[in-house]
This record gives C-alpha cells, sequence and structure tokens, in this order.
C-alpha cells in the first residue's frame, strides 16, 4: 500500500517515539541494580557503533565542517553527556510517565531559548502559550509540596541540556551531516561515561541484567535509526506533533510494567503542554507558510 510521504513521516515518528520510550522501560527496568555510568556506557557500546557503521555508509564523517560548526558540534555532545547523566538518573527514580511529560515541555523551552538568545521572533500568542506550558509543568514538579522531589530538578535539568543541545543543532550549517552529528554526541556520552565508570565498582551482570540492557541498546539504536529516517519524510511541521506519542507509550508502559499511575495533576499539567506545544508548533507553521 502506497502512503504519502507526510504519512509516512508520521508513522517513522511514531516508531522513533516508542523505541525510545521502551528503551527508557528497559533502563528503569534495571531498578539501579547496575552502577549508573557502568549502564549508560554499556547501552552506548552497541548504540555507538550502530551509528558510526550507518554514518561510514552514508558517507557522513567527510564533511566540510567550519570551526564554528565544531563549536556548536562540542556544545551538543556536552549537552548530550548532561542530558544522559541527568535523564537515566531522575528515570531510574521517579515514574516513567512523570519524567516522560516534563519533556514535552521541550518545543516550548526551545522556542523560548531561540528568542532569548537567538532574538528569534516569538509573538504574544506563543509567549502565552508558553507561560501557560510553564503552569502545566509546575503541575507535574509541584514544587515546595510533598509531591516534590529531588528527582523532580534532574528531569528539569535534563530539559535545559536537551534544549541546549537542540538549540545548537539549530544555529549549525545545513552542510553538517545530521549522522555525523548523531555519532559525535553518542560517541562523547560514551566516553564520558566510560571514564566516570572507572570512579565506581562495577558489578558482574545477571542474566536478568544483560537481558535488560542488551534490550536498551536494541530499542535506542531502533530511535536513532527511525529518527533519521523521520527527517527524509513529508513536511515536518505536519510530523513534529506526533512526537507527542511518546507520553502515551510511557502512560501504557509505566501502568503495565511498573503499575505507576500519574496523579490527575501530573495527567492535567502534562494535557496543558502537549496543547500548548501543538499550538507553538502550529503558529510556528503558520507563520512559515505567511
Amino acid at each position: 500500500m502506497n502512503v504519502s510521504p507526510n504519512v509516512a513521516g508520521a508513522l517513522l515518528m511514531m516508531a522513533s517515539m516508542a523505541c525510545f520510550t521502551i528503551n527508557d522501560a528497559f533502563l528503569k527496568a534495571t531498578d539501579g541494580d547496575v552502577p549508573l555510568f557502568q549502564l549508560i556506557f554499556l547501552r552506548g557500546v552497541l548504540a555507538t557503533a550502530f551509528v558510526g557503521a550507518l554514518a561510514w555508509n552514508r558517507g557522513a564523517f567527510r564533511p566540510k565542517v567550519s570551526r564554528q560548526d565544531w563549536g556548536l558540534v562540542s556544545l551538543r555532545s556536552l549537552s548530550e553527556v548532561g542530558a544522559a547523566y541527568f535523564f537515566i538518573t531522575a528515570l531510574l527514580n521517579m515514574p516513567l510517565a512523570n519524567i516522560t511529560a516534563i519533556l514535552q515541555i521541550l518545543p516550548l523551552t526551545v522556542t523560548l531559548g531561540s528568542a532569548l538568545f537567538f532574538k528569534d521572533p516569538v509573538g504574544w500568542r506563543r509567549m502565552i502559550a508558553i507561560v501557560i506550558g510553564f503552569c502545566g509543568m509546575l503541575l507535574i514538579v509541584r514544587p515546595g509540596t510533598d509531591g516534590f522531589s529531588i528527582w523532580s530538578a534532574y528531569a528539569l535539568a535534563a530539559v535545559v541540556c536537551v534544549t541546549a543541545r537542540d538549540l545548537s543543532t539549530r544555529r549549525m550549517s545545513s552542510s553538517v551531516p545530521s549522522l555525523f552529528v548523531t555519532f559525535a554526541a553518542s560517541l562523547a556520552v560514551l566516553v564520558a561515561a566510560g571514564l566516570a565508570s572507572l570512579t565506581v565498582e562495577w558489578v558482574p551482570l545477571t542474566g536478568q541484567l544483560t537481558s535488560l540492557i542488551l534490550g536498551s541498546s536494541l530499542f535506542i539504536v531502533g530511535g536513532y535509526f527511525f529518527s533519521v529516517q523521520v527527517m527524509r519524510q513529508g513536511d515536518v511541521s505536519f510530523i513534529a506533533p506526533f512526537r507527542y506519542t511518546g507520553l502515551i507509550w510511557a502512560l501504557v508502559l509505566g501502568w503495565l510494567v511498573f503499575g505507576d499511575w500519574p496523579t490527575p495533576l501530573t495527567l492535567a499539567g502534562a494535557g496543558i503542554i502537549i496543547a500548548t506545544g501543538l499550538f507553538t508548533l502550529y503558529r510556528e507553521r503558520q507563520l512559515l507558510r505567511g
């Protein structure tokens, strides 16, 4: 059956979000039985090897990269290292759906960051959407209440790191291959985790832990693969909203695998974030057309 490029892109985006979320579930299922840096390193070995092989096959290692782009690639890679540390730490200590819901604020933080650091025009409608979206995020995090924990702060730190990663990506020249950028970030996480793991005592892996880490590695490889394919299909403004399907996967997996279901306030906050994020994407699409 033939499908349009937009439908193909939407399906690939949903597949990418499913793979990344299932990868998160595998990591969470290790339940802290593997030291964090050992866990990140072992997962990164297969992921980096796959991305490197794909980049080599596509000729992505032969770009002419300017000094400015090298700086942006380095900044993006460092941001990815920070994001991996903060996100996985939070993931191991809070419900899957909660941390996934917090990360849905990213389209809003990237829009705000573009306005603050790059002076990109952001109209009053999108600014109001950003403020409302942050109010939704506060419903999930609930600072100053019994529902708040240090792990929520780690999740917010991951948001900051991913925002920096995405902003640096936006400033890169289009001549820098996306696979080259992805490989650089994956390698940076692998090297950083490998060095950090030397400071802790590695634990022997049981058959179950090995299976969980291998499953995580395979699904993050799938997420990388589908996310690369997405960029080759359809209209990005049509496809981008399907990124929010990751939250549906997180809700289902959190309930089925870990027995977690978010509180009504968390669900309300997630709904507000998604609604304002969709509105922001809609406005960006309208401005590009206008």
